[in-house]
């Protein structure tokens, strides 16, 4: 609440009116970490992932387009079809879809509720986000390569060289 960029994030996603949405992934995680490590949260590169569940409505035509009314850095993403291409069954929520992402303190979302009260969606908790802590999921054991792509592909330990790596 106290990051105006965040906040305004938030205000602009609950104006969409999306059923079971959050603000998730890069963002939340790379905020908390500047915060923790005390950089300035600047955020450049990083896509304001807004998830959302909704299976009536569930076509990449309709991402495009809330992506197109956006803009850069916004990525909207409809829960209810991103199982198709992983060999999952459909997920049921937003909360349900981050159980299948590859580390945990990606895992974790925020919405900001109609009397501007924060509601979270951390299904495996916030103790590795808090901690500074990589650490897969057990979807990532699973798809270990994935993972490891992922790793390196992104400049996490870069950014932040406090990160600490388990398994």
């Amino acid at each position: 609440m106290s990051d105006p960029p965040t906040l305004a994030a938030l205000r602009r996603a609950r104006a969409l009116a999306l059923p079971d949405w959050y603000l998730a992934a890069g963002w939340i995680r790379a905020l908390v970490w500047d915060h923790l490590t005390g950089r300035a949260s600047s955020r450049a590169g990083v896509d304001l992932d807004l998830i959302y569940c909704d299976p009536a409505a569930a076509t990449r035509e309709r991402d495009a387009a809330l992506d197109a009314a956006l803009g850069p850095p916004w990525q909207v993403r409809n829960q209810a079809r991103m199982h198709l291409g992983k060999g999952d069954r459909p997920y049921a929520s937003s909360l349900e879809s981050m159980c299948f992402w590859l580390e945990t303190p990606t895992a974790v979302g925020v919405r900001l509720e109609a009397d501007d009260s924060l509601s979270l969606a951390a299904p495996f908790g916030l103790e590795d986000l808090f901690s500074l802590t990589l650490r897969p999921t057990p979807r990532g054991r699973e798809r270990r390569a994935e993972f490891q792509a992922r790793l390196a592909a992104k400049p996490w330990f870069a950014t932040w060289p406090e990160l600490r790596l388990a398994d």
